[in-house]
């Protein structure tokens, strides 16, 4: 049964339960959304879920797992409807080392989440989305989609896909409907620690980012499809 919830109020946030996904989502809260996020593990949600009070929800969502995320995205546009934002924000990074150095093991892990997980989401959330005839998709990109660093090539590659994917995804849209890959900018997070220990304390935090971030991406709409954007 759909939820007493206003449909143009609805954000999707994968990766929800910590750094840019949690700040996120309060964010949007504290503006009357309501938040359907997802988190990697059940240890992390259960951690989490305290900030998800009804009407939100919150699940543990593997989304590598075309099967978990197939099943999450039926529950969830029966409960609530196609969600007006949809952010693909879950991802990991390979720890700091040259390309040669890492594993076929942790080379996947990266591929696996940061861009199989998107393409999960997008084809099962997406279609809900195009028949309503309207909403955007935010796919979190990265500086490191857009340049490159040593010891990061795993999530370097991603990001560009990631870049190359949006845009080639918001030719594919119908009109009322917009992709836009997002690069968040440099934000002290648990990720940027694992590359710059220390020194991430430099920049700002998730939630001082969450509130120049959120009306940045309230104030997209169709004619941005297909735009890179920064914040």
């Amino acid at each position: 049964m759909i939820m007493q919830v206003e449909q143009s109020k609805v954000v999707v946030i994968t990766g929800a339960t910590r750094g840019l996904g949690r700040a996120m989502a309060r964010e949007f809260m504290n503006r009357d959304w309501t938040v359907v996020g997802c988190g990697a593990s059940p240890g992390s949600v259960a951690e989490a879920e305290a900030g998800f009070p009804a009407p939100h929800r919150l699940d543990a969502v593997d989304v590598a797992s075309d099967d978990e995320v197939s099943e999450w995205a039926d529950e969830v546009m029966e409960a609530f409807g196609p969600p007006a934002l949809l952010l693909n924000n879950a991802a990991v990074i390979n720890r700091s080392a040259p390309l040669i150095a890492l594993s076929a093991r942790e080379f996947d892990e990266v591929i696996d989440v940061n861009i199989k997980g998107v393409a999960n989401v997008i084809r099962h959330f997406a279609p809900g989305m195009i028949e309503n005839g309207s909403g955007v998709i935010v796919n979190f990109s990265s500086g490191w989609g857009r340049s490159t660093s040593p010891e990061v090539a795993p999530y370097c590659a991603t990001k560009w896909a990631i870049e190359g994917l949006t845009q080639a995804l918001a030719q594919e849209l119908p009109e009322g409907v917009a992709a836009i890959p997002l690069n968040p900018g440099v934000i002290d997070t648990d990720m940027l620690r694992s590359c710059f220990g220390g020194a991430a304390s430099s920049y700002e935090t998730p939630e001082e980012w969450a509130k120049r971030a959120v009306p940045t991406i309230l104030s997209l709409d169709a004619d941005d499809n297909g735009r890179p954007m920064s914040v």
